[in-house]
């Protein structure tokens, strides 16, 4: 069930700690017992081992279900990754996880199956990576007649001038904003009236005391 190829019986009689022999006689009494109770799918031995597939008269409804589902859209994950392996082709893919940031095993798998990328050889250095590229499925869903009709990669970004500028906005926004005026310090102070020391400063009527009131000072109409 999660074997991606048909599992040997060799290597089923070791994991089962029983001889070769006894497996294949197990593989075939669970054939036989899949046919009789006419099950959706069978074991069958491919390729020197055994597998699951589904049964051959349910064929047109799972073809109809593969071919429903290669209708859907791609989704922008999809897209980017398709765009990724279009422009650095060929590419391996971990190089496109390292692009993108995240991993990338699904989207590859749904590219391949859709028939927009395939594999084109294996990287010379270290690890033999698996190399991908796009196919002629995919030119043709773009109505291109080769990789060289792809727009220039250097059209799909700003111009140096627009980058620097966009830079230098953006230190300018990370400065420290300037402190805002204090409205009631920015109000100029109220004029005071000139003066030296005083000087004009004038006294009331009643402190006025002039020296002809001192020499009277207690006199009063009738007392001369």
């Amino acid at each position: 069930m999660v074997a991606q190829e048909p599992v040997d019986p060799h290597l089923l009689a070791q994991l089962l700690e029983v001889s070769p022999v006894i497996v294949e006689e197990l593989c075939q009494q669970l054939r036989t017992a899949y046919e009789a109770d006419q099950r959706g799918f069978v074991l069958v031995k491919v390729a020197g081992g055994y597998r699951f597939q589904s049964h051959a008269d349910l064929a047109p409804y799972v073809e109809r279900f593969v071919l429903e589902g290669q209708s859907a859209r791609l989704s922008s994950a999809a897209l980017e990754t398709l765009a990724i392996v279009a422009y650095k082709q060929p590419i391996s893919r971990a190089q496109v996880a390292a692009i993108r940031g995240v991993n990338v095993d699904g989207v590859m798998r749904t590219l391949q199956q859709r028939g927009y990328i395939t594999d084109v050889g294996r990287d010379p250095g270290p690890g033999l990576a698996t190399l991908f590229g796009t196919t002629r499925e995919f030119l043709e869903r773009l109505g291109l007649n080769a990789l060289s009709d792809l727009p220039p990669i250097a059209d799909l970004f700003p111009s140096t001038d627009v980058m620097e500028a966009l830079e230098r906005g953006l230190r300018a926004d990370q400065r420290d904003p300037l402190p805002a005026p204090d409205p009631v310090a920015a109000e100029p102070a109220p004029e005071e009236p000139a003066s030296d020391d005083g000087d004009d400063l004038q006294p009331p009527s009643w402190a006025i005391d002039t020296e002809g009131d001192q020499d009277g000072a207690g006199e009063h109409p009738g007392e001369a």
